[in-house]
């Protein structure tokens, strides 16, 4: 019996021992910087569609590595909401443009960090020319999500961002016609 609670004990701070130990190592902590991300500019544009793009930056502020295993951009505009036009997304690491809609994971290493490219592509719907499409557009959120692993569990995140119409309506020059 003593040699079970002996061995019991052990276990029990063998455990808290190693608990402690990797508390004490830290753990990664990314923070995408969304008050310093870049205003939205226009990467393409055609009759129907334009395709707008910010960049922001996303810091590991932790101790010990983290690994950006996948990332996309989800546009937040139902036809519920407004159906003249129809938004995608896209997430790409600047400087690394892909035309795979892949996005490739990348170790960040801690008090290290990356540029991430949110892209938005609407195209006007309903016969609308773009110009028409946009003088009527909403404000929307485009949520940027990411999923992360490094000493915590693999797990996802949102960031969120917002795209006023006005701001949309400025980039493609025309006024904003308030319905």
């Amino acid at each position: 019996m003593v040699i079970i609670e002996g061995l019991l004990i052990a276990a029990v701070v063998g455990v808290v021992g190693v608990a402690i130990f990797l508390k004490m190592r830290g753990q990664e902590k990314v923070v995408p910087r969304l008050d310093k991300r870049t205003p939205f500019k226009i990467e393409h544009r055609d009759e129907k569609s334009v395709t707008l793009s910010t960049t922001i930056e996303f810091f590991n502020e932790g101790t010990q590595s983290a690994m950006i295993v996948d990332a996309y951009v989800k546009p937040q505009l139902p036809f519920e909401q407004y159906d003249g036009m129809n938004v995608r997304g896209k997430a790409e690491v600047e400087g690394k443009p892909r035309e795979d809609d892949y996005f490739e994971a990348l170790v960040m290493e801690h008090q290290q960090g990356f540029n991430f490219v949110a892209k938005v592509t609407l195209t006007a719907r309903k016969g609308m020319t773009l110009e028409e499409a946009v003088a009527h557009m909403v404000d929307f959120p485009i949520e940027i999500i990411y999923r992360e692993v490094g000493r915590t569990p693999m797990h996802f995140s949102i960031a969120r961002i917002f795209l006023p119409a006005e701001e949309l309506a400025k980039l493609v020059g025309v006024k904003l016609i308030k319905d």
